[in-house]
């Protein structure tokens, strides 16, 4: 979380640290406990991740791009199926019949959202925005990783300004509770 450079560099480094989890999971044999763990990392880092593009990303490709309203709300569309999904897993453990069926699903879920944004979205706000205007953009979504929530509120509003308002509050309850709980964390 927080890597630096421009928007664009810092969300797909996003994407590779989601994608090594992901890998961590798949690599385990079904019911194995660490699955939950990396899971649940996973979940962390793409409710963060997701709260910083609703937050910044998507107002600025709605502003900046010519279909920018439609890419924006298919793309808060697909956070809406992610965070649903990671909500029900939220509540499984590892041996629970349900998990590894969620996991499945949320890894499909996610990598197709990776590639349409790095496909589409990704180099048309590159040729739309100047370099000084993604480094901004790169810096806001950095602080708003840092007092996003950690876990999956998927009744939470996804748009501005609700979302800004209700995030941070929502992420020092998330982190207390992982603190508190050691969820995330190897034990």
């Amino acid at each position: 979380m927080g890597h630096g450079g421009n928007v664009i560099d810092e969300l797909v480094t996003d994407h590779r640290e989601v994608e090594e989890l992901f890998g961590k999971i798949e690599a385990l044999p079904s019911g194995e406990k660490n699955r939950k763990l990396y899971a649940d990392q996973a979940t962390m880092e793409l409710v963060r991740h997701s709260v910083a593009e609703e937050e910044y990303l998507y107002p600025a490709v709605r502003e900046y791009l010519v279909n920018g309203n439609a890419m924006a709300d298919r793309e808060i569309e697909d956070h809406s199926k992610a965070e649903q999904l990671m909500k029900d897993l939220e509540g499984c453990e590892a041996d629970d019949p349900e998990f590894d069926r969620l996991a499945r699903e949320l890894m499909s879920e996610v990598r197709s959202h990776i590639a349409d944004e790095e496909q589409t979205l990704f180099p048309q706000l590159r040729a739309a925005c100047s370099e000084k205007e993604l480094n901004e953009l790169g810096e806001k979504v950095r602080r708003a990783k840092k007092m996003a929530p950690t876990r999956p509120h998927p009744s939470a509003p996804d748009t501005p300004p609700a979302n800004k308002f209700l995030a941070p509050g929502a992420g020092l309850v998330d982190r207390l509770r992982d603190a508190l709980s050691g969820r995330g964390k190897e034990g």
